[in-house]
């Protein structure tokens, strides 16, 4: 939780009984009673009537304003550096969950990158972390090798294809079963014709599964696309950069506020218990610093929040951007992977009309038909044997 407003107290009573005084590490001065353990942003009063107010954030105030003179002099900042509820993770500013007005995702319904990915990654180990940018880019490259490895699987399915019509090719020219006579032996003439059309068929379904498949699942998005992705991460990466480096500045005034913080108070009880002969002047002096202080402060807070929003507006931007490309590359492989079943289609009806010639001429094969042709061609006599006569 951030801290609230900063409150100097200069020229003030000693403190109530019971009651010590302490500074956070943001150089901001809170009480605490040792008795009650009552804490309060508030100086604690001696009258009894001044109830004390509960330590919890306080409210802005005008930067610069004056309260009236009484027994001390309060110095106002609002410092908008440290909105309440609010947390820093790696230079970046989130609100507390459960604090603060809801936030509504920028695309509803639509699980769009430019919602979920405002967080940094740690990894399994928990020594390293990467922006939720990183996780995106690295599903580009993913992409991209996932789709790459699809056009060698399509690749090893040509390789088969060409082979398995090489194969087709070299049987249909078998002297196997070459004398086959009649009506057989033309259904099987046709069966070993039909194994070299079958062969060209698979030719033509591996040549265009190279043209109309493989390759522009290669070709797609070159060498280029990586370059263009690590330009997007140069970008966002010198955003972050910037982002971290108005952190550290922001800390470093921080800290720079809370010493002039100090060393103000420190004068301060010095001239209460009459330590010291500062003057009235030395007092202003300090206070003077201190606002200093707290103007580098709201400065260096105004161009952390600059430069963190000119990152949002990139993270969203760009994000977006790689959403669109990667339902492009779905739709690309979607597009040629419904090739591929187109082709495999076609070539089951080349094939089914190859086969149909030969199924014709074999349910033509006639056995008796056959032997008839055979017989008139083979026959050696149709007189036959007669019985020996004595």
């Amino acid at each position: 939780i951030r801290p609230p407003p900063l409150r100097c107290l200069i020229g003030v009573r000693p403190l109530p009984p019971g009651w010590s005084s302490y500074i956070t590490p943001e150089g901001l001065r809170y009480y605490v009673n040792s008795s009650s353990k009552e804490t309060t942003w508030r100086r604690p009063s001696s009258s009894a009537e001044a109830p004390q107010r509960p330590l919890a954030p306080q409210n802005s105030s005008p930067y610069g304003k004056t309260w009236p003179s009484s027994s001390y002099w309060v110095i106002t900042h609002h410092l908008s550096v440290s909105p309440r509820f609010l947390l820093q993770i790696n230079c970046v500013t989130f609100p507390l969950p459960g604090e603060g007005p809801e936030q509504q995702l920028l695309k509803p319904d639509e699980w769009s990158y430019c919602d979920y990915f405002w967080a940094d990654r740690k990894d399994p180990q928990c020594t390293t972390s990467v922006t939720g940018f990183e996780v995106l880019l690295q599903k580009q490259l993913k992409g991209k090798q996932l789709q790459k490895e699809m056009a060698e699987f399509i690749h090893e399915r040509i390789k088969i294809e060409e082979e398995y019509a090489k194969n087709l090719s070299k049987l249909s020219l078998s002297p196997l079963a070459a004398q086959e006579e009649g009506t057989l032996g033309e259904a099987w003439t046709q069966l070993k014709k039909s194994l070299h059309d079958e062969a060209e068929v698979h030719l033509k379904f591996s040549n265009k599964l190279h043209t109309e498949v493989e390759k522009p699942l290669l070709t797609f998005r070159g060498d280029n696309f990586k370059k263009d992705l690590k330009k997007y991460d140069h970008h966002i990466a010198d955003l972050r950069k910037q982002l971290a480096s108005r952190y550290a500045s922001v800390e470093k005034a921080r800290k720079a506020l809370a010493d002039r913080q100090k060393d103000l108070e420190v004068k301060t009880q010095q001239l209460e218990i009459k330590l010291s002969n500062k003057t009235e002047e030395d007092i202003k002096k300090a206070r003077r610093k201190s606002t200093q202080a707290g103007d580098d402060l709201m400065r260096c807070v105004d161009l952390y929040n600059q430069t963190q929003s000119k990152w949002f507006e990139e993270m969203v931007t760009t994000s977006m951007e790689l959403e669109k490309l990667e339902v492009e590359r779905i739709e690309w492989i979607q597009q040629h992977l419904r090739q591929y079943t187109t082709l495999r289609h076609e070539t089951d009806m080349f094939n089914q009309s190859m086969v149909e010639p030969v199924d014709q001429l074999l349910q033509n094969v006639d056995p008796a038909k056959d032997r008839e042709l055979w017989v008139k061609e083979n026959k050696t006599g149709d007189v036959r044997p007669v019985d020996m006569d004595i």
